[in-house]
């Protein structure tokens, strides 16, 4: 074998492994025994450090140094094994372990806070994954911005400057068009009535087949905090059900089908490789949010849903179709940053990213991040946090050590209303398709465009190339202005 097949080879017994890992995660979340949660995080730190070992073999860097790449496919392959090769050998296998121990150990205890409205009950553990990350992030700067090499795992690439700047370009504008759309007087009726659970678990199953969700390579279920998990041909999803909203159960199950996905449609021949996952987090939100809301809530598709929705639950208080695609993209108030509306949503990431970079930075103590998460909610949304679940307990992420995720949601969004923009340019009758409850050209167009690709291309380059210019803010600024200004007649 010659040095590149050797790595290869490597790499894919590495990435069946990291598979494992994510099922396990992936039970702790669905269906995982309460009292299992001690023995997992073990199991968890045993996988970590077998993995960890086998990703900074110094083999690979012997390899990476022999290996010849024969196409520009090979080329990308080496760059995604370089790039986990450096970050994985300059952090300590003893580090590496001990975050997935206390991760694993801390998803329980943030349930258990969450669930009792105590946020003294889950500091102490998550003052232990702060330093965790701090730690691991000092190693991976190596004098640089410890944030940045935490965003990088996300978004390779990235800057904590460069998102800074983008969203101060975007809260200005989202600002005001809130504030001109809840000066309406006249506001979309809100849904009424109760939605029987395993009615809408049925619904939800048939809008995973219609945006085009494998479910013989899948499965859905349930889970606190709905999630997407695996790759290739084992990719499973998860929703929640609250029986007085049913759109919470149905927009979250097309968000994560959007992931799923992407993970499906990959390119088969990049399966157990460095290159059969997606480009980035951004990239992934940018299918899951184009799914979820450019199609979604489209006034088009809008019309099949509710005939659906009538059809499964009977009157809804909701007059006509063009009286539930106002409702469905209804903007209110609300803490929940997974059932804000396309304009508050970006508001919500805004506030975390901020407060996450200031914690990695150390200007932010753990102690006080509860105080200041429910000031700047006050001052961004003009009224206070009411619970912790609420507030500051109300996501995981920062319950697992995921710093740097979350401004990958609103480059998701901004890639999505690029990719859109380029889409609708493609497809003019799309909207034809929509009516009839068929996503498939949309969902198509994506799959050739982008998910077919995986990472093969850097995250901006995978979605230039798919809408033929570089991606900016602007269209998806511009859409919603357009979409909102026509729904409240601004």
């Amino acid at each position: 074998m010659t040095a590149y097949e050797r790595l290869i080879e490597h790499d894919r017994q590495t990435q069946a492994l990291a598979q494992v890992m994510g099922r396990l995660r992936w039970d702790q979340e669905v269906m995982m025994p309460r009292g299992a949660g001690a023995q997992r995080a073990e199991e968890m730190a045993a996988l970590e450090a077998v993995l960890h070992a086998r990703a900074a073999d110094p083999r690979i860097g012997e390899w990476l140094e022999a290996a010849a790449p024969g196409d520009d496919v090979a080329a990308a392959k080496l760059r995604e094994i370089r790039r986990e090769y450096d970050r994985r050998t300059r952090v300590p296998v003893a580090l590496a372990t001990e975050i997935a121990r206390s991760v694993s150990l801390s998803h329980g205890t943030w349930a258990e806070a969450r669930a009792r409205e105590d946020v003294a009950h889950f500091l102490p553990m998550l003052e232990r994954i702060v330093a965790l990350r701090r730690e691991e992030a000092a190693a991976l700067a190596q004098g640089g911005a410890r944030y940045d090499a935490l965003l990088d795992e996300y978004e390779p690439g990235a800057t904590g400057a460069g998102i800074a700047a983008m969203f101060d370009r975007m809260r200005p504008r989202l600002r005001a068009l809130r504030d001109r759309v809840l000066g309406v007087a006249d506001a979309p009726a809100p849904l009424l009535g109760e939605f029987e659970r395993a009615a809408q678990l049925r619904l939800a199953r048939q809008l995973a087949e219609a945006f085009g969700y494998d479910f013989q390579r899948g499965r859905l279920d349930l889970a606190v905090h709905p999630f997407s998990s695996g790759s290739g041909d084992d990719v499973r999803i998860s929703t929640r059900v609250a029986e007085d909203d049913p759109f919470n159960c149905f927009y979250s199950t097309i968000h994560e089908v959007g992931h799923a996905a992407y993970e499906q449609n990959v390119d088969p021949a990049y399966a157990l490789g460095p290159l059969g996952r997606g480009a980035s987090m951004g990239v992934h939100e940018s299918q899951s949010r184009l799914y979820e809301n450019q199609i979604g809530r489209s006034r088009a598709f809008c019309g099949w849903l509710f005939e659906r929705i009538r059809a499964e639950f009977g009157d809804c208080g909701i007059e006509g179709t063009e009286a539930f695609y106002a409702t469905v993209n209804r903007l209110a108030g609300g803490h929940i940053r997974t059932e804000a509306d396309e304009v508050q949503y970006n508001l919500h990431i805004m506030l975390r990213f901020d407060l996450e970079r200031a914690l990695i930075a150390g200007d932010l103590a753990v102690a006080e991040l509860e105080g200041a998460w429910n000031e700047r909610f006050r001052a961004d949304f003009g009224y206070p946090v009411d619970r912790p679940s609420h507030g500051v307990l109300q996501d995981v992420h920062w319950a697992v050590g995921l710093f740097g995720y979350f401004p990958t949601y609103t480059l998701g969004n901004v890639y999505a209303g690029c990719l859109m923009q380029a889409m609708r340019a493609d497809l003019p009758d799309l909207d034809t398709a929509l009516e009839r409850g068929d996503p498939g050209p949309a969902t198509g167009w994506l799959r050739e465009r982008v998910q077919v690709h995986g990472a093969r291309f850097e995250p901006t380059e995978t979605v230039a190339r798919a809408c033929g210019f570089a991606p900016h803010e602007g269209p998806l600024l511009d859409y919603l202005d357009a979409k909102f200004a026509a729904i409240y007649r601004l």
